[in-house]
């Protein structure tokens, strides 16, 4: 604890509020880990690895 937390009355409410906003990132952090990608996405995904392994196979 800081000299500043001891003079500071909020301090309690200021930690309460910064744990909830914390738990509440998590809990969209971990939803959002759980949805499947966007087609979208997986098929520039699959074109990019497609171009690289293009790219590769001329190299050799």
């Amino acid at each position: 604890m800081t000299k500043n937390d001891k003079a500071d009355p909020a301090t309690p409410a200021r930690r309460a509020l910064r744990a909830q906003i914390d738990e509440n990132l998590r809990r969209v952090y971990d939803a959002a880990l759980q949805e499947d990608m966007p087609d979208r996405f997986k098929d520039l995904l699959a074109q990019l690895q497609a171009r690289d392994a293009e790219g590769k196979g001329e190299q050799s």
